[in-house]
């Protein structure tokens, strides 16, 4: 039992992320918009994590680099909680789950470190998956929201670049500070591409507080505690996999939740997507 604990933790959390597409998508029947609900959510997150006593001292190149790297997650959760106001949640995650080729590509153009074959055999069937997964064969496709599909790649790439980023600044920091500056970096870079939408055309008040806490509680906070004690226990290649749970939870509430389709040849794809990432996640660990 000890031994599943961290994996669980690792999986609890993944599975929280996965859940946030669909609530948000239901948010917007309330007239809320994808600017004002990302900044409020990072900004909670950043006062409650705030709260955790820490002992650290930071350079001013920590300083800066943990708020850019927030910066990255801050634009990747706006693109994406904006795509879903012009396409399904099950699309969008489909969509979101490309981070997982680009951050290959990232390191590649920036780090000189090139993918090996079995890795763009990888990313190979998570194309021929992301293509099943998303229904995109099926007759109607080309009336689905280009705008929705380009605002979810665009989200896709700056998740990709904070993977990257997390994942080589800040190591000696403790995970309370790190994660406090990442998630005000999130809500600085947030407000100052919306600054016009989140001052002059926002809800806040009772009902959005609420909505603004379970994001920020459920979709940052916990998981975000839940990751920093299960994966340094789990080891990163183990948990990568295991986070891929976002994935299904997300197309599974979107069904449950808001009541979108899923046929037999999606289901198809899902499990082809998850196959490939998670071969592409213990190549990478085998590298590494």
């Amino acid at each position: 039992m000890k031994n599943f604990k961290y994996p669980f933790m690792v999986l609890l959390g993944g599975a929280m992320y996965g859940t946030m597409s669909s609530f948000v998508k239901m948010s917007y029947t309330l007239g809320y918009n994808a600017a004002e609900i990302s900044f409020a959510q990072a900004l909670l997150s950043a006062l409650f994590l705030g709260c955790i006593p820490r002992k650290t001292k930071l350079t001013r190149h920590s300083w800066i680099s943990l708020l850019l790297t927030g910066g990255a997650i801050g634009l990747a959760n706006f693109l994406y909680y904006q795509s879903v106001s012009y396409i399904s949640a099950s699309l969008a995650i489909v969509i979101l789950m490309q981070f997982t080729w680009f951050s290959l590509l990232l390191e590649w153009i920036i780090f000189r470190q090139q993918p090996g074959k079995p890795e763009l055999v990888t990313v190979l069937f998570i194309l021929i998956g992301t293509v099943m997964a998303g229904d995109l064969l099926r007759d109607g496709a080309l009336s689905i929201s280009w705008q929705g599909i380009a605002l979810s790649l665009a989200a896709s790439l700056a998740y990709a670049a904070y993977i990257v980023a997390n994942s080589r600044v800040g190591k000696c920091v403790n995970w309370q500070t790190k994660s406090t500056l990442i998630m005000a970096g999130s809500a600085l870079t947030i407000f100052l591409v919306n600054a016009g939408t989140i001052t002059a055309h926002n809800h806040f008040g009772a009902t959005f507080l609420l909505w603004a806490l379970f994001f920020s509680v459920v979709g940052t906070t916990i998981p975000t505690a839940l990751f920093a004690v299960g994966i340094p226990k789990v080891g990163a290649g183990t948990s990568a996999i295991l986070m891929t749970i976002e994935f299904p939870v997300a197309v599974l509430c979107a069904h449950f939740v808001l009541h979108e389709r899923i046929s037999p040849i999606q289901i198809a794809g899902i499990i082809i997507m998850l196959t490939a990432i998670s071969a592409m996640n213990y190549f990478k660990s085998l590298k590494k």
